[in-house]
């Protein structure tokens, strides 16, 4: 792993730690970069609970209870899908914080609405509503799928994204 990453997690662990979270994630087109990244820095059992890779619809819907009709109107790759991929990460852990990641990493599969590089993400607290955002990454696979690693995590520490931690 590089620098930046060690660096970012290190961050995130502290920042956890330091209020006695721990965090779940929900990945889509990361395919479980985010985990990778938390747990190569020693100790972050003590803050990283669980993830989950749902790569299909199906594992949206079987393990983290996205709805069918969410996944039918909005699509796999929408924040509200994110949102859900969130709530349902914290539904199903021990975590008290959970980002959720879902995208079109390409090179293909991507649409006028949705193109190439466009990733949803959504950022929960136990009790309290997703925090939910899109972003649109340029690069190749590599490229869109490391940039929304390090935007999910360097979003999850930020003040704005969990408003009901900062009260």
């Amino acid at each position: 792993m590089d620098a930046d990453l060690e660096t970012l997690s290190a961050q995130v662990g502290a920042w956890l730690k330091g209020r006695g979270l721990r965090l779940a994630t929900a990945e889509s087109c990361t395919g479980g970069w985010v985990a990778q990244v938390v747990t190569a820095t020693a100790g972050s059992s003590a803050w990283f609970e669980r993830g989950f890779i749902t790569y299909s619809n199906e594992a949206k819907r079987e393990l983290l209870g996205v709805a069918e009709q969410t996944l039918a109107s909005k699509g796999a790759v929408s924040e509200q899908t994110a949102a859900e991929m969130a709530q349902g990460a914290l539904a199903a852990s021990h975590a008290d914080v959970a980002l959720a990641i879902t995208g079109i990493a390409g090179p293909t599969g991507g649409s006028a609405s949705r193109p190439v590089g466009t990733v949803c993400f959504a950022w929960a607290v136990r009790g309290a509503p997703p925090v939910s955002q899109r972003a649109q990454f340029d690069g190749d696979r590599e490229a869109v799928r490391r940039a929304s690693v390090i935007f999910a995590l360097t979003r999850l520490i930020a003040a704005a994204t969990l408003p009901a931690l900062n009260q």
